[in-house]
């Protein structure tokens, strides 16, 4: 499974993208928003950090309009993948930026019958939000393991169910069973998929025992180096 961080903090993606771990990043509207600067800038900065898929998202609604942004937005790095609603104008746009190769990530998608319509119009990602579903009394990882089974069945599509809305690590062990292709993340989920008590627990274990040695590993090799 692919690991995307979604967000447009530059010091978050950055701290992120140095642990190897980060394959990609997504945006949208409202995160480019909290960062209080110009769009273009913010992606151009994020592409320069990784070079796997940034989603930069359209703001337009129709799709001449989608298509004109688009086409701003995919000037600004090869690795810009164009994000689109899943709605009639955006699956039209989704089906012209695809026909000449430009990445595709179809969002808001809250049910497979969307799923299949953005793997038919060519979308390189369709993004199924599970936290939003669950909020309203659904289970939203089940519309994950329907779009999965769904797109095995066809050698046409090509599109990858890229799990979005995700609230906790629980979302993301899951998403990865029915096999999704990546999960786009918060910082904060990312960094909790660290945590266990036992990890901690061990290694306190162990770094009491070694301190009682009254021993160092540097020290040791830079006595080591002084000897030879």
């Amino acid at each position: 499974m692919k690991f995307f961080v979604d967000t447009a903090d530059l010091d978050e993606i950055r701290d992120l993208a140095a642990t190897g771990l980060l394959d990609g990043v997504t945006t949208n509207p409202s995160l480019i928003a909290k960062s209080g600067r110009n769009m273009l800038d913010v992606i151009a900065e994020i592409c320069d950090v990784v070079p796997g898929p940034v989603s930069a998202e359209v703001t337009a609604t129709d799709v001449e309009t989608m298509l004109l942004e688009a086409d701003v937005l995919a000037s600004v790095a090869s690795n810009v993948a164009v994000k689109v609603p899943l709605t009639p104008d955006g699956l039209k746009t989704c089906r012209a930026l695809r026909d000449r190769d430009i990445m595709v990530n179809v969002t808001l998608c809250f049910s497979a019958a969307q799923a299949i319509l953005a793997a038919k119009a060519g979308a390189t990602f369709i993004s199924p939000f599970v936290g939003r579903l669950d909020d309203i009394g659904l289970r939203g990882l089940d519309l994950i393991d329907e779009i999965v089974d769904i797109y095995e069945q066809f050698d046409t599509f090509d599109t990858e169910v890229l799990v979005a809305s995700i609230r906790g690590p629980a979302h993301v062990v899951e998403a990865a069973r029915s096999g999704a292709h990546v999960a786009t993340l918060p910082p904060n989920v990312l960094r909790a998929l660290y945590n266990h008590p036992l990890t901690d627990k061990g290694l306190d274990a162990f770094l009491k025992d070694w301190e009682a040695t009254g021993q160092s590993i540097l020290e040791q090799a830079a006595q080591r180096s002084a000897a030879e």
